[in-house]
């Protein structure tokens, strides 16, 4: 089979091939800075991206969402391996994008509307959530002492060997919420999961959450239990920049 190199000046890819369509590059190519072209560019490869998937990662500024919580090595690292999960926190974006889910900013729905709006788009939603997530159940229920509590959608990642539990809030996160989740996640360490796996990672989605409200509530050694900020319609670009400063 003829193979054709990549000669384009920007840079040099890892392989030397070319293992996108020619579509794909003309888009990295438009990329300017050379860390995050490389990142979407590796990804790409590594997921199996359609031009629409690339496009929609980059619309979504996953790059910059995923180096908001990293160091300048680990920055330099995303544009050299791509997203390398290691850690539970290497999981976590801030915040997710799920202008897929097709829900006007700010209408009103329920914490039920959104779940089912996630199931009928699981799909879409497993690219948001990122590498290694697969399905488990939705409103799985848990019993202690004649009390019936449910989790709203519970998900297992292939690559840490853990269950990542998620709860759906609308409006601002309050501490009670975080309370509840770290019931969620001390349940299924002592009663679901097996002794050769990790221990389980706790995810609030909501639509507002004050930092210093989770930073007080949760322990300062905390690696289990994290909250994040969802959208539901794409930011523009002075959108996402104020968002940036906030992180």
């Amino acid at each position: 089979m003829r193979q054709f190199y990549i000669n384009y000046s920007i840079r040099q890819t890892p392989s030397d091939e070319f293992k996108l369509t020619w579509s794909h590059y003309l888009k990295l190519m438009r990329i300017a800075d050379i860390n995050e072209r490389n990142f979407y560019e590796i990804e790409a490869i590594k997921n199996n991206w359609s031009l629409r998937e690339l496009q929609r990662q980059y619309d979504s500024a996953l790059y910059t969402r995923l180096a908001l919580s990293k160091n300048k090595e680990e920055v330099i690292s995303l544009g050299q391996r791509g997203q390398i999960i290691e850690k539970n926190k290497d999981l976590i974006k801030d915040p997710y994008i799920l202008e897929f889910l097709g829900l006007p900013d700010k209408s009103f729905y329920s914490e039920s509307d959104l779940e089912q709006k996630l199931i009928d788009k699981l799909e879409h939603f497993l690219l948001e959530l990122g590498n290694g997530f697969t399905f488990v159940a939705r409103q799985k229920r848990i019993t202690f002492d004649e009390r019936h509590f449910k989790v709203d959608l519970v998900f297992y990642n292939r690559i840490l060997k853990c269950f990542v539990l998620i709860d759906l809030k609308i409006g601002e996160l309050k501490h009670q919420d975080i309370g509840q989740m770290q019931m969620y996640v001390n349940y299924f360490d002592r009663e679901v999961k097996l002794d050769d796996e990790n221990k389980t990672i706790g995810i609030i989605l909501c639509q507002d959450k004050s930092e210093s409200v989770v930073r007080y509530t949760l322990p300062e050694n905390n690696e289990q239990i994290f909250a994040s900020k969802y959208l539901t319609v794409l930011p523009s670009e002075k959108d996402f920049i104020k968002i940036i400063k906030n992180s």
